[in-house]
């Protein structure tokens, strides 16, 4: 059965104000029809009636979307050079940096940052965390993680910053909370933070289509001060840096020119 995916990129844009038209397509369409079946949709016109109505539906929808697959720490020998270039360039420049972990996800991204800042004794330091899914940003402002979430981090890091619950959970510490402010955000489709010294987005351009990608990518930089660095994922590399103001300094970190 040949499923009417132009109907429903516009349907979805229209009733959701998410851009599907942006992502991969073959990607995407494959990560629709599967959730789709999983409502006892037989066609994209009945799952749109769906999700019309129901709101449990409509979350695992854009949930399924999102791909939410995170830890602290990420690519730790990556984090430890962004680290270093962070306490070297951006910290004794800027005396309140503002640091924006875009697509933030659950939060562990947004909570190492705000580690960083702490045990480096960056009082000054603000974190706005920003995602799309209004419960992944209920679960990142909670601060529970599970143990394979909080592997990289060290013993001594989460007695310091975790309280280990009764079912063997880790509850982020109010001071860690402090430091971050959470908001809904679409890199697609709303306004970019201004007068950021740092932003981390990470794993996330991997998949959109290049025209979505290298938008956000050049709306990322505008929101860089200059001299501010821009921290990208493992695979992602930004292929027009230059024509966006931003040069390559480090293995997936660029700078503001």
């Amino acid at each position: 059965m040949e499923l009417n995916f132009e109907f429903f990129n516009e349907w979805v844009q229209r009733k959701l104000g998410i851009r599907l038209g942006a992502y991969k397509e073959r990607q995407m369409q494959r990560r629709i029809s599967n959730i789709m079946e999983s409502a006892g949709a037989a066609s994209l016109e009945q799952y749109a009636k769906i999700l019309e109505t129901d709101s449990v539906a409509r979350h695992a929808f854009v949930e399924h979307l999102t791909i939410n697959v995170t830890e602290f720490y990420r690519n730790k020998s990556l984090f430890d050079m962004f680290e270093q270039r962070l306490l070297e360039q951006i910290v004794p420049k800027f005396d309140h940096p503002k640091i924006w972990s875009a697509a933030c996800s659950i939060g562990a991204e947004p909570y190492t940052l705000a580690m960083i800042l702490a045990k480096n004794n960056v009082a000054g330091g603000r974190i706005v965390a920003t995602d799309i899914d209004d419960e992944i940003l209920k679960k990142a402002k909670a601060g529970l993680y599970q143990n394979n979430e909080v592997k990289n981090v060290t013993s001594s890091d989460l007695n310091k910053y975790f309280v280990k619950t009764d079912d063997n959970k880790y509850q982020v510490s109010a001071a860690l909370k402090n430091k971050i402010t959470f908001k809904k955000h679409d890199l697609l489709k709303d306004r970019y933070e201004s007068g950021c010294h740092v932003i981390v987005c990470r794993n996330v351009t991997i998949y959109f289509k290049p025209d979505a990608r290298d938008e956000v990518y050049r709306k990322l930089s505008e929101s860089l001060v200059q001299g501010g660095i821009l921290f990208t994922g493992a695979t992602e590399t930004i292929s027009l840096a230059e024509q966006m103001g931003l040069k390559k300094v480090d293995s997936f970190i660029y700078q503001k020119i």
